[in-house]
């Protein structure tokens, strides 16, 4: 059953304003290659470092952007830190969701008053460019959200970090801002984090769907949408249920060990020309089969795209009572079958495309079983 909670989520009472996502972190084993593979096959431009080069001695981290979209990728060079160790246990994955404040103290207060777990406390760091204040609070499994204060910074990315010229031209595929971040967490936790968001960030509950919405015949998970109170954070939790077979997410536990951020969805200005960007790039999508398409129209209605294109490049369509969205999944970006992309273009739809779970699940199956993971 898929249930919207919420048509308008009240702001008059909202204690944590967020302005959006600042960036994402993603701990890695290589950050130099990582951010050659980002800017080549997805045309993000490096813009900022940070290493030895620059007096910091246990990492390097490189920053990404196209558009609205910042991905900073960080690597250990200290074996024995806590980079190290979360590669070691998790491979590449998310460390950080940082989200935009206008008050990283107070954001940081009022989390932990509710019941946050410190990660960081307020500190303020400065340069030549002014100053930024940033601080932490624990979510599911070791992923944490960064509160960052920058309204007095002026600088490429953060202090501590150089501006880069780009060694290499690089060619923007379409990417607009992160539409939302997914999470996997263990099986009972999915309440536990919908209340944590609740309770502690002040979000609402927007949509849930249950093992009747997401299921094949082997397998199933449960899902619960929360957003907070303008809308531009939107965080899933996905949990697993019962099922014969072993489910998408039990799948990323085990290689993740532990809950962790699946997939980032990110929105495009046009979703048949990145996908066939992407696609001439060597990134590789979900199969859905044909079949799919042969009554999409019929479940739909009218859309402004030609079916035969979306058809070609294997483009998902869906509708609710706003409009209609158009989607794709990435397979994992990384050896571990654990974090994937999701391209998405909003024609009005403010949903997650409910009609596509089941063909994306049987697709996620098929990729599970060549692995022997089903």
């Amino acid at each position: 059953m898929e249930t919207a909670l919420v048509n308008e989520i009240e702001t008059s009472v909202d204690f944590l304003p967020l302005n959006g996502t600042d960036h994402v972190e993603f701990y890695v084993g290589n950050a130099k290659q990582s951010a050659y593979y980002y800017q080549m096959a997805w045309g993000y431009k490096l813009v900022a470092y940070s290493g030895p080069e620059t007096g910091v001695r246990d990492r390097a981290s490189y920053v990404l952007e196209q558009n609205k979209v910042r991905l900073v990728l960080t690597t250990a060079i200290d074996p024995t830190s806590e980079i190290a160790q979360h590669h070691l246990k998790h491979g590449d994955g998310v460390k950080f969701l940082s989200i935009w404040v206008d008050d990283a103290t107070k954001s940081f207060e009022e989390t932990v008053k509710r019941g946050a777990i410190p990660y960081l406390e307020p500190m303020r760091i400065e340069d030549e460019y002014g100053y930024v204040v940033v601080s932490g609070i624990r979510t599911y499994g070791d992923t944490v959200h960064k509160f960052v204060e920058r309204s007095s910074y002026n600088g490429p990315f953060l202090p501590g970090f150089k501006a880069v010229d780009n060694a290499m031209e690089v060619t923007p595929v379409g990417l607009k801002y992160i539409d939302h971040c997914v999470g996997n967490v263990e099986l009972g936790k999915m309440d536990e984090w919908v209340k944590f968001y609740e309770d502690v960030m002040g979000f609402k509950l927007l949509l849930t769907f249950d093992d009747k919405d997401i299921s094949t015949e082997y397998s199933a998970l449960m899902s619960k949408v929360v957003s907070n109170g303008n809308g531009y954070i939107k965080f899933p939790i996905n949990e697993p249920a019962e099922g014969k077979k072993k489910s998408q997410i039990e799948e990323y536990l085990d290689f993740y060990h532990g809950a962790g951020v699946q997939h980032i969805a990110i929105e495009v200005h046009n979703i048949l020309e990145t996908v066939a960007e992407l696609r001439r790039r060597g990134i590789e999508f979900l199969y859905v089969p044909e079949t799919y398409y042969d009554d999409v129209l019929d479940r739909v209605g009218e859309i402004d795209e030609d079916i035969e294109d979306l058809k070609k490049l294997n483009i998902l369509v869906d509708r609710d009572e706003s409009g209609y969205l158009l989607q794709i999944f990435t397979k994992p970006v990384e050896d571990r079958p654990t974090l994937f992309y999701e391209i998405i273009q909003r024609r009005g739809a403010q949903s997650f495309g409910k009609g596509n779970f089941k063909a994306l699940f049987e697709s996620i199956e098929r990729e599970q079983a060549i692995r022997g993971n089903l």
